[in-house]
């Protein structure tokens, strides 16, 4: 019986048995694919959809006959293809054209040419601009007959001149790295600035410019990393601020590499970001008080550490004055003489985290994202807890975005779809032609974007003993998931994107099927909810050939994953709790109707309104909300939607359906799915949720306060949990270090001696009001200088946590960082960027503010707290907890920070003024 192979859309590779005398037939991307419904089990070969608007193309036809085979091209399929390869050939050349423009920065070819020019100009006027050079160049040439004395002495000049040119450019990149490395201009008072930040901004803007801005993120970053040096005398492990040169940040294609060779060279000059001396800054502490970077670890008169189990405050958890104290050996020694030793005796001992793997020990041990929420471990993620099971790993959850808050632009969910859709893509194209400028502080400062590298195109590979990133450089298609059904859309078309009104009738081709799930398939996204294990071994044994594979392909390969929710979700003033739902819906869902491994989850409700479900170990919050802020502008203000809320055009009905997945599950995994599914219910169900809006002042206000919105509101926090619960906790707040290469987090710990003193002169009587108003500037000065130490790499957190992971790496047992790291953050918070964009003016379109999200608890007993300011006059505030904890209470404590926030305002004489909605 001949065996009949063909390709099918997307490179994958379809095999079939073909009967005598059947008919194959080969269907081009994207515009053939298979039928919504179950195709019939024999053949096997693929029939076209008998859909009357569905007109296929058939690439080819054979027929097999006792005569031989009867082949068959259509032109319309060999077009589609043409025109497909034209595109991708296409990207390649901008991924080329960018690499080279990358390569050269600051410089560009017309400027290599003017060296050119000018060099060779400069010998026609009989002077010698080499001073030699060039003739001892020409020395070295081979003659013949094909070099003249003259060609050897043109393409000598040539050399010079590039080698003259290739210095300049190595120069100014060494230049933009040293002003870069420079950070007191954080540090300036307000409306101050020092005579040395005066002479570094005016060097700044120098070397600034439009195209400067979009390449200089990358290429002078400075670099935070573990290398081995010498430190006060010391060899040993020191954290750095190496200045290596890095690809172009917002070009995925040109970010998957390592750093570049001349790493090493240059990583001996750079200053290093060292581990603060813990002794030194306990000593100026103030006296009586703790570690200003690590509270809970004070130093006693004798020199030697101590650890209270108090979170960082001063006051114990459990009382007035805590548990009594537990002495540890000195971190230092612990660094020049344990790790020291260990790390001679090694032959070969990786510099950790090397730019190369430093993700993959970051999803081993810390930094990986967690299901509907945040980070945690490669092996201990979970639903709902971002701090899984490794001690010491707190990090940047990634809030789950919301829509709009007032405003739906259209109510058709298909509609909503397309426009959304198309927008995202229309993102990621910008994102692979480099057309996204970095982040800019003070206009001239880029913030690493390396992150966005994996926005799209990314799925989480779950692994017995640790995860790993899948990113591919591009993708065609989207995975879409709809009562219970998985299905395959192609985005392109003739090599063009589709346009918004063609995904809406895609979707609504989806949203119309009546064919039901497969055994197992309704639950299957269960496996990525629940333990890691099991779904490892589940996805070893059940999805490793056959049908399985290519679906799970299918999906582990899409751009994105996208959820046709049939529930409806958003604001209503009519119900109370509607924003708590939607909420809670983005963060877990059913627990089987989001794929938690997809580096993010697109979520259109019934209703129209969306959201999103955002995966951690490839990027933190301020990266999805990027994206995020792009999306729902163009939807509203580019693309728009036509009086009957469809999306504007006319559909093309020429294109195929959507291909419906399949699997073929049997008995054993359909029990592992219920498994995972029980396991991450039980874990969604204890989620308690609350989200509110703050609308009695904003950050207006604030600011008339004379103080930072964050510190307000951080202090407020603490005034809030300590009404709560009636103690302090360890608190969390995350800080990004994207002023360096490649940079994620630091924490900032926010539970300080100056706001707890502050938090009890507020229950105190006797404390007059301007008592109260100079501690709570104490506090806010001390948590926004702290904040600033978090961002420019002296943070301790990140430190301890690399010490952690070379001690676990060695063997090495310590009692300092078992003691530090296994304190709980009670009180884990977070800010979600607004307006990194400025697409449309806030003032202008009030309505179209965004309330952010949230994310789960990172302790049992404790609460996660996200919030975002919103313009002027609006603060939102997603609170989270567990029910089965009975030390908390989402609603109350948000009772508690809405009655914190109007405290602290009535301790100045700027009114509050109360926002409309």
């Amino acid at each position: 019986m001949p065996t009949a192979s063909w390709g099918v859309p997307g490179g994958a590779q379809s095999h079939g048995t073909a009967e005598p005398g059947a008919r194959c037939r080969v269907w081009p991307s994207p515009g053939t694919v298979p039928p919504l419904s179950h195709p019939p089990p024999a053949p096997r070969c693929q029939q076209p959809p008998k859909m009357a608007e569905a007109h296929q193309a058939v690439a080819f036809q054979f027929t097999v006959t006792p005569e031989g085979l009867d082949f068959h091209l259509s032109r319309e399929a060999v077009k589609q293809l043409y025109l497909a390869g034209i595109s991708s050939w296409k990207k390649r050349f901008v991924r080329a054209k960018n690499s080279f423009l990358t390569g050269v920065y600051p410089a560009s070819p017309s400027s290599w040419m003017v060296v050119v020019m000018a060099t060779a100009g400069s010998f026609y006027c009989q002077v010698d601009p080499s001073m030699g050079l060039i003739a001892r160049i020409r020395c070295f040439l081979p003659e013949s007959q094909l070099l003249s004395y003259e060609s050897r002495t043109v393409v000598s000049a040539v050399l010079f001149s590039t080698g003259v040119w290739l210095s300049a450019v190595l120069l100014f990149r060494q230049t933009m790295r040293l002003l870069l490395s420079y950070h007191g201009w954080m540090f300036e008072p307000h409306g101050k600035m020092s005579r040395s930040t005066k002479i570094w901004v005016v060097r700044a803007c120098a070397c600034a410019s439009k195209r400067a801005r979009v390449a200089r993120g990358a290429l002078a970053v400075p670099q935070r990393r573990w290398w081995w040096g010498r430190h006060r005398g010391h060899w040993g492990l020191v954290w750095g601020g190496g200045l290596a040169p890095a690809a172009l940040p917002l070009t995925p294609s040109l970010c998957a590499g390592p750093a570049g060779a001349d790493e090493g060279a240059l990583r001996p000059q750079a200053p290093a970001l060292q581990l603060p001396d813990l002794a030194a800054q306990a000593a100026r502490a103030p006296r009586g008080g703790h570690h200003p970077q690590v509270p809970g670890v004070r130093a006693p008169a004798d020199g030697r550490r101590e650890v209270q189990q108090d979170g960082g405050s001063g006051q114990g958890v459990q009382g007035e004055d805590g548990p009594p104290a537990a002495e540890v050996p000195d971190p230092q020694v612990l660094v020049d003489h344990q790790l020291r030793e260990r790390l001679v005796g090694a032959v070969h001992l990786p510099a950790w985290p090397q730019p190369a793997h430093g993700q993959q020990q970051l999803l081993r041990h810390g930094e990986g994202g967690g299901g509907a929420t945040a980070p945690s471990p490669g092996r201990g993620r979970s639903l709902t807890n971002p701090a899984g099971g490794t001690p010491g790993a707190p990090s940047q959850p990634v809030p789950c975005p919301q829509d709009f808050l007032y405003v739906t632009p259209s109510h058709i969910q298909a509609a909503r779809a397309g426009n959304v859709v198309h927008a995202i893509l229309l993102y990621r194209r910008k994102l692979d032609r480099g057309e996204i400028p970095p982040m800019m502080a003070l206009g001239i400062v880029p913030m690493c974007s390396y992150q966005s590298e994996r926005m799209f195109n990314t799925t989480r590979i779950p692994g017995k003993e640790t995860d790993t990133l899948l990113h591919l450089l591009d993708s065609k298609h989207l995975a879409v998931y709809h009562k219970g059904r998985f299905y395959k859309v192609w985005l392109y078309y003739g090599g063009q994107l589709l346009k918004p009104r063609d995904l809406e009738l895609q979707f609504q081709r989806i949203l119309d099927d009546p064919s039901p799930p497969q055994p197992g398939e309704e639950r299957l996204a269960a496996l990525t909810a629940g333990d890691r294990v099991p779904w490892a071994e589940a996805r070893a044994r059940f999805f490793s050939q056959g049908k399985n594979k290519v679906s799970l392909d299918a999906i582990e390969r899409a751009a994105f994953f996208l959820t046709l929710d049939e529930e409806a979700h958003g604001y209503s003033a009519d119900r109370e709790d509607c924003m708590d739902t939607y909420a809670k819906s983005l963060l877990h869902g059913q627990c089987y109707d989001r794929w938690f491994d997809k580096s993010f989850t697109l979520v259109v409700y019934k209703n129209g309104k969306l959201g999103a479900n955002a995966e951690h170990s490839w990027a933190d919050a301020p990266i999805i909300g990027h994206l995020w802020e792009f999306m729902l502008a163009t939807d509203k203000f580019q693309l728009g939607y036509t009086e009957g809320g469809h999306c504007v055009g006319d559909p093309d009905t020429r294109l195929a359906p959507p291909q419906r997945l399949q699997w073929d599950i049997p008995q054993e995994c359909q029990a592992t799915i219920e498994s995972s599914y029980r396991v991450a219910k039980a874990l969604a169900d204890d989620v308690d949720f609350c989200c509110f809006q703050f609308s009695d002042f904003g950050k207006g206000l604030i600011k008339k306060c004379r103080t930072s919105p964050d510190a307000f509101i951080q202090i407020s926090l603490q005034l809030a949990h300590f009404r709560d619960k009636g103690c302090f906790c360890l608190t969390y707040e995350a800080s990004m270090t994207r002023l360096f290469r490649e940079g994620r987090t630091e924490t900032v710990r926010s539970c300080t001696s100056e706001s707890t003193a502050f938090v009890r002169s507020m229950g105190d009587a006797r404390q007059s009001r301007a008592e109260r108003q100079r501690l709570f500037k104490l506090a806010a000065e001390k948590h926004q200088h702290m904040y600033r130490m978090a961002m420019t790499g002296a943070g301790i957190d990140r430190h301890l946590f690399c010490l952690y992971v070379v001690s676990r790496y060695l063997g090495v047992q310590s009692p300092f960082l078992a003691q530090v790291l296994s304190e709980p953050w009670r009180l884990s918070t977070s800010q979600t960027p607004q307006q990194q964009l400025k697409m449309f003016d806030l003032d202008k379109y009030p309505d179209h503010v965004s309330t952010g999200g949230g994310f789960g608890p990172v302790a049992d007993d404790g609460y996660g707290v996200s919030y975002i300011i919103a313009g002027e006059n609006l603060i939102t505030f997603h609170i989270s907890s567990k029910y089965s904890s009975p030390e908390t209470d989402s609603k109350r404590f948000g009772r508690n920070i809405r009655q914190a926030m109007l405290d602290v305002a009535e301790l100045f004489d700027v009114p509050a003024k109360k926002a409309g909605k």
